[in-house]
């Protein structure tokens, strides 16, 4: 939303109002398209999941999510800068598209997390299964995911940081 809050100060070739309207639909294209690609495979994959052993290395939330931004920092300045870029032609389209894309991951991840409390268990990959930048969490190397209990670890289904009660 950055970079299509300042995409919006040029006016570029095309003016700001053709600009925002089409952002605006590559935003609503966007997130449909990353929200659904792939669902088969994450269904599959947690249709397939075995109970964690105790040999199973299994991450924190915090680690995972630091892992996958030092692994994909590059890109992601790189597509900010390119959304910045292309505001000079066509004024917050791409900043738009790039917020489409990262609303797309997060009704994903709402959708894994309605999955995990229907079958009230919480699914993780092995960390020797992930990618090296920490991403790819269903890629070809993840066989299956491994469950546990929803109230293991840090994390709250869907991946969202657990919220505990205080202390009273």
């Amino acid at each position: 939303m950055v970079a299509a809050g300042v995409g919006v100060l040029p006016s570029g070739f095309t003016g700001r109002r053709i600009g925002v309207m089409a952002g605006a639909a590559l935003f609503i294209v966007a997130a449909a398209v990353v929200a659904l690609v792939r669902r088969k495979r994450y269904s599959a994959l947690a249709r397939a999941a075995v109970r964690a052993s105790k040999h199973d290395v299994l991450q924190d939330r915090s680690v995972a999510v630091r892992n996958w931004r030092r692994g994909h920092r590059w890109w992601l300045l790189l597509a900010f800068a390119a959304a910045l870029g292309s505001a000079f032609a066509v004024p917050a389209a791409a900043g738009l598209l790039l917020a489409g894309c990262g609303t797309g991951l997060r009704l994903k991840a709402s959708w894994l997390g309605r999955l995990e409390r229907a079958e009230d268990a919480l699914l993780w990959v092995r960390v020797d299964w992930l990618a090296g930048n920490g991403g790819r969490p269903a890629g070809k190397a993840v066989k299956s995911y491994r469950s546990t209990g929803i109230a293991a670890g840090d994390a709250a289904p869907g991946g969202a940081r657990r919220r505990t009660a205080a202390l009273v």
